[in-house]
């Protein structure tokens, strides 16, 4: 009765935890303390780390479950089973601690290499709290799952034999999981950010004024309106640096640069609006200069102004630059609501720029590039067949890292993605050169990219010194 007793007190509230699970998701945790791309601040840190030990027990116990099925069910003393559960807890008091301190540590360090200000280290000590919280509930969600398809089992089994009562049950629930999370209530609030984010997009930013130039979409010349482009598009038209800048910072003579651009047409089609984008190309001359860059918009219709100008300077102001919204959702909302149409929008116009660069005698056509950033990134790769077809691979920690990564950046499975999903939170409030924040350097981007005739290191200075004080 005593050695019950204390085997109880021993497992306490893990006595419906799998040891295996625990073990696995301890594993994990010690992955999510460790440096990803950008520093975290304590409650994203909990984030990532309880829903890395929710992943890991899920794993662990699945491995267990798996082992069990193919016929290996060891059958442990009682002794045996309170050795195993004292010494998981004893690793767990070691490990646990060490890598809160250790993860605190890499946190200031990564700090310090992005520029950012260190921050109080006793805020870790939040982490494991939230963090158990946080797994709690995935686990608690998880087993409600559970039960449901048991449940739902027990009653296919009065009308089929068992193993199709359970296949019936798991489709059925999965099948209410889907809908649930795509269902009436979701759609609805989608639709709602929508109205209001397509009446924001009515309006002007300050300081914007319609472009009188002809080489400017929603021009008194252009066959696009003003209004039809769009808050971000109006914005994007109506910047970019004049030919005189341009020369005073490369001491060459400039052109004009040229930017066409249709908003997001809720009555056609995105095709249709990337039609559009190259009958504003052919009107604007665009396709006698030497650039034509396609750039693959945010979800709002957004478009970096410092790459954009940095391409222009770059090219002397003989480049055109074509894009187009396809949504009036910023950027996470629209990836949840509607991850297809940057895809399809990124494919339709470069697709479409492409086949009128192709009409082109081969002597007379001109440089056809692609840029994005954020989901213009994401829809951007989408026009080209595969990887084979893009210029560099994203095998970010294959190559050397950067001067701003701490050396101990590593890729764990299914930590990483958590680490570096929540990275993005805060990834635009760090400096430029760091994160997801691009400026400046997008001198040195389309230096290497474009490589212009008796170009030097000095004129990227010149150019980076330009973005850096604002003439975009």
């Amino acid at each position: 009765m005593v050695a019950s007793s204390s085997s109880d007190r021993i497992r306490g509230p893990a006595r419906s935890l799998h040891p295996v699970g625990l073990a696995v998701a301890l594993l994990f945790f010690v992955w999510s303390m460790t440096p990803s791309l950008l520093p975290r601040v304590w409650y994203l840190q909990a984030a990532a780390t309880g829903i890395s030990l929710a992943t890991g027990y899920g794993l662990g116990c699945v491995t267990a479950w798996v082992v069990r099925t193919c016929g290996f069910s060891p059958d442990h003393s009682a002794r045996v089973r309170r050795v195993g559960w004292a010494t998981l807890a004893g690793t767990a008091a070691i490990v646990v601690p060490t890598f809160l301190v250790l993860g605190s540590w890499w946190q200031q360090i990564t700090r310090d290499l992005a520029g950012i200000e260190r921050i109080d280290r006793a805020n870790y000590l939040l982490i494991l709290v939230a963090a158990l919280v946080i797994a709690g509930l995935l686990l608690a969600v998880a087993r409600g799952i559970r039960r449901g398809t048991a449940a739902l089992t027990r009653a296919a089994a009065r009308y089929l034999p068992a193993p199709a009562a359970r296949l019936a049950a798991l489709v059925l629930v999965v099948l209410i999981v889907v809908l649930s999370l795509n269902g009436v209530a979701y759609r609805g609030l989608l639709r709602m950010a929508d109205r209001m984010a397509s009446a924001a997009d009515h309006g002007t930013a300050e300081g914007v004024v319609r472009p009188g130039s002809p080489a400017r979409s929603g021009s008194p010349a252009s066959t696009r309106t003003w209004e039809s482009l769009g808050r971000e598009g109006r914005t994007f038209v109506a910047g970019g640096p004049t030919p005189e800048q341009i020369a005073e910072v490369t001491g060459r003579p400039a052109a004009t640069p040229i930017r066409v651009y249709a908003g997001h047409d809720v009555g056609g089609t995105i095709e249709e609006d990337a039609e559009l984008v190259v009958d504003e190309l052919r009107r604007t001359g665009a396709f006698d200069r030497s650039v034509v860059a396609v750039a693959t918009t945010t979800g709002r219709g957004w478009v970096n102004a410092r790459v954009a100008a940095g391409l222009e300077y770059t090219a002397g102001g003989d480049s055109a630059i074509a894009a187009m919204q396809y949504s009036f959702l910023p950027s996470p909302l629209s990836f949840l609501a509607d991850r297809d149409s940057p895809a399809i929008a990124g494919r339709a116009l470069f697709e479409a720029v492409e086949r009128a660069v192709a009409d082109l005698p081969p002597d007379e056509r001109p440089a056809l590039v692609a840029f994005g950033e954020s989901l213009g990134s994401y829809g951007g790769q989408s026009g080209f067949g595969g990887m084979r077809d893009m210029v560099a691979r994203p095998d970010w920690l294959r190559e050397p890292l950067g001067p701003d990564l701490d050396p101990g950046v590593r890729w764990m499975p299914f930590v990483t993605f958590w680490q570096v999903t929540l990275d993005m939170v805060f990834s635009a409030d760090v400096p430029a050169g760091h994160g997801h924040t691009f400026g400046p350097d997008a001198a040195q981007m389309w230096a290497a990219v474009l490589n212009p005739d008796d170009w030097t290191d000095q004129d990227t200075a010149r150019v980076h010194a330009a973005i850096a004080a604002g003439k975009v």
